[in-house]
């Protein structure tokens, strides 16, 4: 796919891609890079968006559908955000910079085409920025009608800031300074407190929380910030000792209702650590009585290495089986991690009937309970298509083409986007992606072509 007015030789520095907030309908796709023209460097911002009816999802359409916007800055992290713009919702893009600013991107329906706005008009949390701003996450907070914003500055600062969305008003701030460059600020919420969190992750949620990691220093977690504010630290053990943390990930990869913390760093290894609401020994477990704050900390669960640093992680269900795949960027590929534990592919709910792979190998559909161990992560290589792993039989075939008689297949990098995914012999076998696995697909779809299919 050849994206229009993105030269071949141009440096990408960011992409992000959204679909557009109900009753709209569209996929919207951003990327900053930066062309060299020989005498100096142009910094640029395309928005692709096609607004012919039938071809908002076709990414075919959208690629040559483009806004080209030249930059006076140096773009950083290009992030979107749904507000609230009179009774509608909205989706906007949010732009940081080496000005130090941060830039929105919102639509301008008369005129099909996107605008730079001011950004106090919808974040007024945003202005006044001390430093140029390298990381930022955007949370709405369900039923409230209120947001939480949380950005890391190039000079250490990190500010998090609780903002009424109706009126526009700045509720309360929190802020403080860091030695060092902070590399990504994460929003999430932690287990309620009580014990093991395989046992109780469900049983509510502790407030929001904030991860911040630093190009040096340990990484840290702030929690339940609505509450104390950026006051109740708990460290991540070990996580300054692979050189900077380049990405970082808070998702569920055990299947215990609780989220762990991935760390990927520039020393080529991916971190994990897991929250223990109970059990925090020693200065800790003094440190939480005498502040009467809860006890807890962050263990490391487990770490493992890659042949190059570490850029950016996703998980979503690539293959359409019911599982999430962790899909890692390093600096000379792309690898998916998936799910190694046979007994979490047995256990997930089946369609009623057969497909044609179950019909192959005769095996039945079943539909039992949750799986009792976490699973371990395998790796899949990834060469010139993403492998798909049959999720109706265990057979042990190789990756070839549909048609071929074989339990796997490749997915093309045109066949990404699409609305089928092949993970059967035949294209009779196809089964349908979800909707909201599509939105991950399609924003892998844009790093795919760069960082796997290209000899990888």
């Amino acid at each position: 796919m050849i994206y229009c007015f993105l030269a071949v030789d141009a440096e990408i520095v960011s992409i992000d891609t959204f679909s557009k907030s109900p009753p709209k309908r569209g996929l919207v796709v951003g990327i900053t890079f930066i062309k060299d023209s020989g005498d100096k460097a142009s910094p640029f911002l395309n928005i692709y968006c096609d607004y012919e009816p039938g071809s908002e999802y076709n990414l075919d359409s959208i690629a040559q559908s483009c806004l080209n916007l030249e930059l006076q800055f140096t773009p950083f992290q290009l992030y979107h955000a749904e507000v609230h713009v009179g009774d509608q919702p909205e989706t906007v893009f949010l732009l940081s910079g080496n000005d130090p600013c941060i830039h929105l991107y919102k639509e301008n329906e008369g005129l099909h085409q996107f605008e730079e706005q001011p950004v106090q008009n919808l974040f007024p949390e945003l202005q006044e920025l001390p430093s140029n701003v390298l990381w930022l996450d955007v949370c709405n907070i369900p039923g409230s009608g209120q947001r939480l914003t949380a950005f890391g500055c190039q000079s250490g600062y990190v500010r998090v800031a609780q903002v009424e969305q109706a009126s526009r008003e700045v509720l309360q701030s929190w802020s403080i300074q860091k030695k060092n460059p902070i590399s990504k600020v994460l929003l999430f919420t932690l287990p309620s407190p009580g014990g093991d969190p395989a046992q109780n992750g469900n049983a509510g949620d502790q407030g929001y929380s904030v991860l911040v990691t630093s190009t040096i220093e340990l990484s840290v977690v702030y929690r339940n910030v609505l509450t104390h504010g950026l006051a109740d630290q708990l460290t991540l053990p070990a996580s300054d000792r692979h050189d900077s943390v380049l990405c970082a990930l808070v998702t569920d990869i055990d299947f215990d209702g609780a989220p762990e913390i991935l760390l990927g760093t520039y020393g080529q290894e991916l971190l994990c650590y897991k929250y223990w609401c109970s059990g925090a020994t020693g200065a800790g477990a003094a440190e939480a009585e005498a502040s009467s704050q809860p006890a807890g900390e962050f263990q490391l669960l487990w770490k493992r290495s890659f042949p190059s640093p570490l850029l950016s992680m996703e998980y979503a269900d690539l293959t359409c089986d019911g599982l999430c795949e962790l899909a890692v960027v390093c600096l000379k590929g792309l690898h998916v991690l998936q799910s190694g534990s046979k007994s979490v592919a047995a256990d997930m709910p089946r369609p009623v009937g057969k497909t044609q792979c179950q019909r192959e190998q005769g095996t039945q559909t079943s539909a039992l309970k949750a799986p009792a161990r976490p699973p371990e992560l395998k790796e899949t290589r990834a060469g010139r298509g993403l492998r798909v792993h049959c999720s109706r039989c265990a057979v042990e075939a190789g990756a070839l083409r549909p048609g071929t008689g074989a339990s796997r297949c490749w997915i093309q990098p045109s066949q990404l986007h699409s609305l089928q995914v092949t993970a059967g012999p035949s294209v009779s076998s196809c089964i349908p992606l979800p909707r909201e696995t599509l939105t991950a697909c399609r924003s892998l779809a844009l790093l795919l072509p760069r960082f796997c299919f290209l000899g990888y």
